[in-house]
């Protein structure tokens, strides 16, 4: 039996990433550059936004930490935004360009939905990434959607709510320490890496759309083999993640339900594969 690879390593593209800066909060910067890591060589970096305006200060102070090339929209009329339209244009030019082989557009619009299937129809990968309140319709053009709100669970002082950006921060207290007197040193938090906290209020998640995804995988020997399940599970929903439901990884979500499947580890244990007990006689 072939030793298969994991699911990511199936996406090595090289890819362009576009981001709608009055849309995203920059404080997520390097979690957004670390997530379409994943799925391939990020060649190119743009924000587009109207960087002289308040609301995109803390842009501003990441774009040259990260190499981001600033795209310059000023907000000429009240209500109406530039930068959408400068962005998809861009994306078009850079899709005929043939420069790339993916797209990583981050945003919580729907109005880039078009673009999506426009770039998808070309036989290009895109990946969307936004906000849990992103409308399906944008999610669901793209053929991977991240939640942003997943990629701050270990940033626990992190703004995750783009809107909150703009509150007042509360004035420094002077504190007085004594210096004679031994201080008490805390112990640094044990971060266990297979639990996560996400800050997406989930239902439960839905064991009808696992067992779908299981059994679009199966092989002749009745295995799913778990990069594969991953795979059916984003075609099946795009936004699909473990984090979202409390769980770092595919395993530790398989292994939390052992009354309905099992884990099988094939080729020294290097292949882990999904065995469904409700196949069973």
């Amino acid at each position: 039996m072939n030793n298969k690879k994991e699911t990511t390593d199936n996406f090595a593209h090289k890819l362009a990433l576009l981001i709608d800066a009055d849309n995203i909060s920059g404080s997520l910067i390097g979690e957004i550059i670390s997530e379409a890591g994943k799925y391939g060589k990020v060649t190119i970096r743009r924000a587009y936004g109207d960087f002289s305006s308040d609301h995109l200060k803390k842009w501003k102070e990441q774009i040259n930490i990260y190499a981001i090339r600033p795209m310059q929209k000023f907000a000429y009329t009240t209500g109406k935004n530039s930068s959408d339209s400068a962005l998809i244009i861009d994306a078009m030019d850079i899709m005929h360009e043939k420069s790339v082989t993916g797209f990583c557009i981050v945003s919580s619009d729907s109005d880039f939905t078009g673009l999506a299937l426009r770039i998808r129809e070309e036989g290009l990968f895109v990946l969307g990434i936004g906000k849990s309140s992103t409308p399906q319709a944008f999610q669901k053009a793209c053929e991977i959607f991240v939640f942003t709100e997943n990629l701050a669970v270990h940033k626990v002082n992190d703004e995750i709510n783009f809107e909150n950006e703009t509150e007042k921060v509360p004035s420094k207290k002077v504190v007085k320490v004594n210096l004679t007197k031994k201080q008490p040193v805390e112990e640094p938090k044990k971060i266990d890496i297979e639990q996560v906290v996400s800050k997406i209020d989930k239902n439960p998640i839905d064991l009808h759309l696992i067992e779908r995804a299981v059994k679009m995988a199966l092989d002749d020997d009745e295995l799913a083999y778990m990069g594969t399940i991953g795979e059916k599970l984003r075609t099946l929903d795009p936004s699909f993640d473990t984090r979202s439901y409390g769980f770092g990884s595919m395993t530790t979500m398989f292994k939390s339900m052992p009354g309905l499947y099992e884990l099988v580890y094939r080729n020294n244990g290097s292949s882990l594969y999904i065995k469904p007990k409700f196949l069973s006689n």
